[in-house]
């Protein structure tokens, strides 16, 4: 479960949220909270963060996205997101998670108005931390969509990096990382089937999610589709001679009914999105 921060919800409400998904499917794996949700959960119950993290594995909680992390260098996120959690914090509050059992994703968002210094210092940070903690399951870079993205529109960022950083930051982040993150994850949703393809052969092992209805890329502008079924992701696999093999979340190997599952998913259906009304809302609808 991923969006943006709700200023009215409470830590009370993320609790909810997944004991809501655990009471309909108690065997779901619930991936979900940002560490800005934890920070800001934490905050509205006036509890340390190491209490609310327990608070959400035991209510079941399953693992963590490690996303807004960004960049973890200061100077960048002053400008581009002085509202969210400092690179210290994000770290603290990613290696408390760790330290009481749940294991996290990393990203990095590159391509914006940083400099191939701010990629140095976010790498090394994501391996300090991992070498300490070992609770990181793998590591996505996300190119900067700028097309719809407010910086961009304004002129405060570059147009996204180039192919050649992209390639860059798969291989680098692989050679850095080795041997402690073992999983270097493309997106597909940002860079396509074309980019991809290029990039599992240069560094990246992964290709994530089929995902469904994604809405976050598609907001700033991408054009790359709602969905990657299964068949067409094992199809460009094997094209390049790799082996496929489903996963889980924890990156253990999927149960043959879920992989099986996979294949027999009905079409998507058309996203609707309904405008926020503060009317129904305060009505309770």
């Amino acid at each position: 479960m991923q969006g943006g921060i709700n200023p009215r919800y409470t830590g009370h409400t993320y609790l909810e949220l997944l004991r809501t998904v655990k009471d309909a499917v108690p065997d779901m794996h619930v991936h979900a909270f940002s560490p800005l949700k934890v920070s800001q959960g934490a905050s509205t119950l006036g509890i340390p963060v190491r209490r609310y993290l327990e608070m959400l594995r035991d209510a079941g909680l399953g693992s963590l996205p490690g996303t807004a992390a960004e960049i973890l260098d200061d100077k960048v996120r002053e400008v581009i997101c002085p509202d969210k959690l400092g690179a210290a914090k994000w770290l603290e509050i990613v290696g408390t998670a760790h330290d009481v059992g749940l294991r996290t994703t990393s990203t990095i968002m590159f391509g914006h108005v940083e400099e191939y210094g701010s990629w140095a210092r976010h790498l090394l940070k994501l391996r300090d931390l991992q070498e300490r903690t070992g609770g990181i399951t793998e590591f996505v870079p996300l190119a900067f969509v700028h097309m719809e993205a407010p910086m961009s529109l304004r002129g405060q960022s570059r147009h996204g990096p180039t192919w050649r950083e992209v390639r860059l930051m798969h291989a680098v982040s692989r050679l850095v990382l080795h041997p402690l993150i073992t999983n270097v994850q493309a997106s597909w949703v940002k860079l396509g089937e074309e980019g991809v393809t290029a990039l599992l052969q240069g560094g990246v092992n992964d290709l994530g999610g089929t995902l469904m209805n994604e809405s976050i890329s598609r907001a700033a502008g991408t054009q790359h589709g709602q969905e990657f079924a299964p068949a067409q992701m094992e199809r460009l696999i094997r094209s390049l001679g790799r082996r496929v093999e489903q996963r889980t979340t924890l990156y253990q190997k999927a149960p043959l009914e879920r992989v099986a599952a996979s294949f027999d998913a009905a079409p998507l259906a058309e996203m609707t999105m309904t405008p926020y009304s503060r009317e129904r809302h305060h009505a309770g609808h």
